[in-house]
């Protein structure tokens, strides 16, 4: 039962984190959300939102006309004046396109990428906000609504283009300047657990692995119920990674009106659940790994095969050297008589090791294998050698006593 229970906590207990972290640590939220900033879907967003939020009303028609009726009054002849009137349509156009680029070079430049980032520093609480239903700073929460104010940014284009001669932007008025991020009806529904997620924090991924130790050594046979163990928790993990793809596909098949882009909309959901989805492809590898490494030492034919060429090739390798004069003295003797506590020292740092890296990765287990694989590997050769050495020591010794 610990161990079911374990495989069943495996996530549950990445998912604390992942709310922990985003809730409370300032700079992990933000080196999260800042790409997002000079994502295109986000950034055709924002041009589309401060481009309607800073809306220059110019009125095409009536000032062509005007322009019309004082050139007739210089002399244009009717006809022409006439076709200046037709030239409003085009004013507006103008004016709209005006706006939209300095709006685009806006949102391209460092400026709006550090508003972005700024915004967010302030508000980095902004997610847990999202999921404990209060909301202040930048970002806002209405309900089921994740909202972003872009008035600075909005305020700046309208610097900018009244810079640029556009005397009209100078009386934009105070509109709404929310970018909707997120909507979802569901979100109030959790709200209550990822409350609770964020209190438990960093050590319910400790106490779970404290119930899959004592699952195991509990167990009668221990190296098959580590392996279960490894297993069952990589496939609990599966299931959710493949919940979550579902998720995001619901999610975006099922966007509400008020959400101005999809793709902007994909971009802050795969931003969002990046750290979770590694940790999750993370626990998955460590869990195979596991159990191959628990397979590895048992009683079965391949084990026992691939055991015995490693310690074949290592002999074989430490006779050479022996007879090249290259010998390992009593480190090689010392490894040989002590060699399996070496190697669980060994196998125990590593561990340390990765218990104690920050957000470990599928390449941090990769690497730590390959380290683990080094030194096992110079250990072998070690033995082997403080084995060779000792036999030879035999043979020297049984060598004058059977001439005599």
């Amino acid at each position: 039962m610990l161990i079911v229970l374990t495989c069943i906590l495996v996530p549950i207990a990445l998912l604390t984190v992942w709310v922990h972290d985003l809730a409370l640590d300032t700079d992990r939220y933000v080196a999260t959300v800042s790409p997002l900033a000079s994502e295109p879907a986000i950034e055709a967003a924002a041009v589309k939102r401060i481009t309607h939020a800073a809306d220059v009303r110019v009125d095409g028609s009536q000032a062509a006309s005007d322009i019309a009726t004082w050139l007739q009054s210089q002399g244009l002849p009717p006809r022409a004046a006439n076709a200046v009137k037709g030239l409003g349509p085009q004013l507006d156009s103008a004016v709209n396109d005006t706006v939209e680029k300095v709006a685009t070079r806006f949102v391209e430049s460092d400026r709006f990428e550090r508003i972005w980032t700024n915004a967010n520093r302030t508000a980095h609480s902004a997610v847990v906000h999202a999921l404990t239903g209060e909301g202040r700073g930048a970002v806002g929460v209405n309900g089921g609504t994740v909202t972003l104010d872009v008035g600075e940014a909005v305020d700046q284009v309208k610097e900018a283009l009244v810079d640029a001669g556009l005397s009209p932007a100078s009386k934009i008025p105070d509109v709404d300047k929310q970018m909707v991020l997120l909507q979802s009806d569901q979100l109030e529904k959790i709200r209550d657990g990822a409350h609770l997620l964020d209190v438990i924090g960093n050590w319910f991924p400790v106490l779970v692995v404290v119930i899959g130790a004592a699952g195991v050594l509990l167990a009668h046979r221990r190296r098959r119920a580590l392996a279960r163990t490894a297993l069952g928790a990589a496939f609990a993990c599966l299931l959710v990674a493949i919940g979550l793809v579902i998720a995001r596909r619901y999610y975006l098949d099922h966007l509400p009106p008020q959400v101005q882009s999809e793709a902007a909309a994909a971009a802050v959901f795969d931003t969002l659940l990046h750290f979770l989805r590694v940790s999750l492809r993370t626990a998955i590898v460590l869990g195979v790994v596991i159990a191959l490494g628990a397979y590895l030492i048992g009683p079965g034919r391949l084990p026992r095969a691939v055991r015995g060429t490693s310690e074949r090739t290592a002999y074989s390798a430490a006779h050479w050297a022996y007879g090249h004069q290259i010998r390992t003295g009593r480190a090689g003797t010392w490894a040989q008589a002590h060699r399996r506590w070496i190697a669980l020292a060994a196998l125990l740092i590593v561990a340390l090791i990765f218990a104690l890296w920050n957000h470990p990765t599928v390449l941090t287990i990769l690497l730590l294998i390959l380290v683990l694989l080094v030194l096992l590997a110079l250990l072998a050769l070690l033995a082997a050698s403080g084995r060779a050495t000792i036999e030879a020591e035999k043979a020297a010794r049984s060598g004058p006593e059977g001439g005599r």
